[in-house]
């Protein structure tokens, strides 16, 4: 709220001799001789012909705030984004299951991680189209680009060990990324590959695949997943679920080759505040740009003061003449 003409308010600087002058103010009978009065016990009791002089001081106050025009306001934004689209392509083969990483203290396995770093990405992100690739003997589009984030945090938590079997086809993952993105105008176009394993099935080899990404100006943003030494899994076993360990199975070299080639980066995500940070340099590195202008509405409230000013004014006339009239 604001006042456009605040000056007016100097008005109420009157009230002082309005409400001087109306406390002197006697009635017009004439005595030859007060002296006896003067003996009286004073009795200080409220005259009604007051509420008059209240009346006046405050119509005087309305009208001051009613000349000084209140005003209410509301500001609008409007946001004029350039931004980054995003697809993640995630691995989701069966070796995701390593239980390598710790969410809160407690052993959580690779996939679950991933999927609890992405979608803090994704919220980060609101004015960029991002969208989700699954891949591993298979690759198929789960979620295409939008900037519906709610949807695709809802598709990325229903992601399952699995669910594109169990070999692991990194080219195969690009490749049907690059077929979402290529025909895309925009500003910055990225994929972010998150794999724990080795190309070892799929048509498009990765190098090949890398190759198709820089020739449609996409960078290709690698992340390796998993400690380094032997990783446990929980297996079901003939005496019940027992922790089994195996060696972990990571092709660096091809990642950061995938990375190099696109004119990106390859991170290797050893442990969850790991995976966070990669996810955070991601983040600067790829900015949005935004402007944002800002208009404000405002509407006149000088009706909410000139209103009551006036009724006020009509009933002081008319208690003036009638209830509390002076005797001439």
């Amino acid at each position: 709220m604001r006042f456009s003409d605040p000056l007016y308010f100097f008005l109420l600087l009157l009230l002082i001799p309005v409400f001087w002058l109306g406390r002197r103010q006697g009635g017009r009978i004439r005595y030859s001789s007060v002296d006896r009065l003067k003996h009286l016990k004073s009795r200080a009791r409220f005259n009604p012909r007051h509420m008059l002089l209240v009346m006046r001081c405050v119509t005087l106050a309305f009208f001051a705030f009613a000349l000084s025009r209140p005003q209410a306001g509301k500001k609008i934004s409007e946001i004029t984004s350039e931004g980054v689209d995003i697809m993640l392509a995630l691995d989701t083969s069966g070796s995701m299951q390593g239980l390598d990483f710790k969410i809160d203290g407690k052993p959580t396995s690779r996939l679950d991680v991933v999927k609890k770093v992405a979608a803090e990405f994704i919220q980060n992100r609101p004015g960029d189209r991002i969208g989700l690739v699954v891949f591993a003997e298979e690759a198929f589009t789960q979620c295409p680009l939008t900037l519906d984030h709610g949807i695709l945090i809802e598709f990325l938590n229903r992601l399952e060990l699995g669910m594109a079997g169990d070999a692991t086809a990194i080219g195969s993952g690009i490749g049907t990324a690059i077929n979402r993105m290529k025909d895309i105008k925009a500003k910055s176009k990225v994929i972010v590959l998150m794999t724990d394993g080795v190309n070892n099935t799929g048509r498009i080899p990765p190098d090949k695949a890398a190759e198709l990404a820089e020739s449609f100006g996409i960078k290709v943003y690698t992340i390796g997943i998993g400690s380094k030494g032997d990783v446990p899994f929980l297996v079901n076993t003939p005496f019940g679920k027992q922790y089994v360990y195996q060696k972990a199975d990571l092709d660096e070299d091809s990642l950061k080759q995938i990375a190099q080639t696109t004119k990106a980066k390859y991170f290797r995500a050893t442990d969850t505040e790991r995976f966070k940070e990669i996810y955070s340099e991601i983040d600067h590195l790829e900015k949005t740009e935004a402007k944002v202008k800002e208009y404000t509405e405002y509407r006149e409230l000088f009706a909410w003061f000139a209103v009551p000013a006036l009724l006020l004014i009509l009933s002081e006339l008319v208690l003036g003449q009638t209830l509390f009239r002076k005797i001439p």
